[in-house]
């Protein structure tokens, strides 16, 4: 495989991606730079800049996408503006991943490719769980073994936000990206309530979640966090938790590391 080449993984709310110059050794592949896009909105333009120093080569592209338009508008500006490019629509059978589920091609590819990831870093013989805290939050089991087995969806911040405006009469719309930083429990304004809520909240239902694979597993996890809010909630979980922020990047390219030699 020819480098430097592109990850991308697309989402709902934000599609990201990743050029990799140096995927070499055994740690887990970090990208040389990265641009963000708004994922209802991407300002593909941007791409023709971030690129500039490569405008005259053949790059390849290795998409993850569980954002179905999404991905098809990417690609089709790919054709029209990187003709030469090569681009690769990662699915679940692509993947160096045993899925023990009965429709892994029902499984989001971004859970897959976290969990390829984390087989690269966990410790040997030890299950991992991986939180991934996006516009859905997933908290998902990886087994001893390596095995994906699942795990739980729940909607993320920004979701649940929308919801408490949109369903009630008075409840204004709260900006969640300012949860960077845990929020006071105690709300003494409406507002400030409903950050406490939705931010203490989360960490409650993730930490529960965490608890009960865990005891599924039958083992002690190591954790795994990933998404706009990982860092924070990452810091809440104790010592076994660790934020990986390029996480699906890297399963992404270990997986084309594996399937395209």
């Amino acid at each position: 495989m020819t480098i430097p080449f592109l990850a991308v993984d697309i989402g709902n709310a934000r599609m990201k991606i990743g050029l990799f110059d140096n995927i070499a050794g055994d740690a887990l592949p970090e990208p040389a730079r990265t641009l963000p896009l708004n994922g209802e909105k991407p300002q593909f333009d941007s791409i023709v800049s971030w690129l500039d120093d490569f405008a005259g080569e053949k790059l390849p592209w290795f998409l993850a996408s569980v954002n179905r338009p999404g991905a098809t508008r990417l690609i089709d500006w790919l054709s029209v503006h990187r003709p030469d490019d090569s681009v690769t629509l990662l699915s679940a059978g692509d993947l160096p991943l045993v899925v023990r589920l009965e429709r892994p091609d029902m499984v989001g590819i971004d859970r897959l490719v976290d969990a390829v990831a984390v087989n690269r870093v966990r410790e040997p013989g030890r299950s991992a769980v991986i939180v991934d805290v996006g516009t859905a939050i997933t908290v998902d089991l990886v087994a001893a073994d390596g095995a994906f087995l699942g795990g739980s969806i729940l909607p993320g911040l920004r979701m649940s936000a929308r919801a408490l405006n949109e369903f009630t009469d008075l409840l204004p719309l709260v900006d969640v990206s300012e949860l960077s930083e845990p929020p006071p429990a105690l709300g003494t304004s409406t507002e400030a309530a409903m950050r406490s809520g939705l931010f203490w909240g989360t960490v409650g239902a993730i930490r529960q979640l965490i608890e009960q694979l865990g005891h599924d597993a039958g083992d002690h996890p190591q954790i795994f966090l990933t998404g706009g809010a990982g860092a924070a909630v990452a810091e809440l979980l104790g010592p076994d938790a660790q934020f990986v922020p390029h996480i699906t990047l890297a399963g992404i390219v270990l997986a084309m590391q594996i399937t395209h030699k």
